[in-house]
């Protein structure tokens, strides 16, 4: 996600500086005209509006307030972090910069690589209303920014939720494709039924004829990382003592889906468990 939004902020205008714990992640943006930096305090020390895009809570919170962090940048007024990593890190982390008077935004963002590529992104913005304006023109650059809350950690809710229906609505579409393929439909017949009815969604309009039915599982999104996204949304539905009987099904099969394919592989294989059970193959050609 980070190499297109930085290729987008580029593009824009935006005099961009990269840091990444990956040398080849940060050659790559540096070739598209970024900047490069040695450490995570030097984007600091060079850049007023500072982005984070980063897979773990642990992560994000090392990066923006631990002893090494941005925080402790000689320049950076503004940290907007891009990544899901639940309200609790997000009002930790909002409560150590207003500290230190610099402004903190939750802007996580939904859309994947392809959404970060094209600068379609939805991005979840809580804050500071009053230094929204400052930070809108980079958001911009990426996507849509939708501003809903000055709460900490508001945004942070929004995304979650936003990923539950995500992963619920990706594995029912694997459930019932691989049950309509073991009654002997062909894919293509059952998407184009589910997508001209009330049954599509963004699982049976893009996902599945992109990644599932080329057999290709290269949508750009990882298990591992859906499996953290919903065990946040778990996380703060207790916390908010809200009932969640889907969501913890959900939850068990995304856990089931990670064992038996790897964290690391693409979401979109969330089918292989339902195919192996069922003894068939969902794929084709298109149409």
């Amino acid at each position: 996600m980070g190499r297109p939004m930085a290729a987008r902020l580029v593009a824009a205008g935006h005099r961009v500086v990269v840091y990444d714990a990956r040398p080849e992640a940060v050659a790559a943006a540096v070739a598209l005209g970024a900047l490069g930096a040695q450490s995570v305090k030097e984007v600091g020390d060079r850049a007023d509006t500072v982005l984070a895009s980063l897979p773990t809570p642990a992560v994000s919170e090392q990066v923006a307030t631990g002893p090494d962090g941005v925080i402790g940048g000689s320049r950076i007024t503004h940290y907007i972090d891009l990544s899901t990593v639940g309200s609790n890190v997000a009002e930790h982390n909002h409560g150590l910069f207003a500290a230190r008077s610099i402004a903190a935004f939750d802007a996580p963002v939904s859309g994947g690589v392809a959404g970060a590529e094209k600068g379609t992104l939805a991005v979840m913005v809580s804050g500071p209303r009053s230094e929204f304006d400052t930070v809108a023109p980079a958001l911009e650059a990426i996507g849509r920014p939708i501003f809903v809350g000055e709460k900490p950690g508001a945004a942070q809710t929004m995304k979650l939720m936003n990923n539950l229906v995500a992963a619920t609505t990706l594995a029912v579409t694997a459930e019932v494709m691989v049950m309509g393929v073991k009654a002997g439909l062909e894919p293509q017949a059952i998407l184009d039924v589910l997508n001209a009815g009330s049954g599509g969604t963004h699982a049976s309009r893009d996902k599945f004829p992109r990644a599932v039915l080329p057999r290709t599982f290269d949508y750009g999104f990882a298990t591992g990382l859906m499996v953290k996204d919903v065990r946040l949304y778990l996380r703060e539905a207790a916390m908010l003592e809200t009932p969640t009987p889907i969501a913890d099904a959900v939850g068990a099969l995304w856990e089931q889906t990670m064992a038996a394919q790897g964290a690391d592989s693409d979401f979109t294989s969330v089918v292989k468990p339902y195919e192996d059970a069922a003894g068939v193959i969902v794929e084709g050609t298109g149409g």
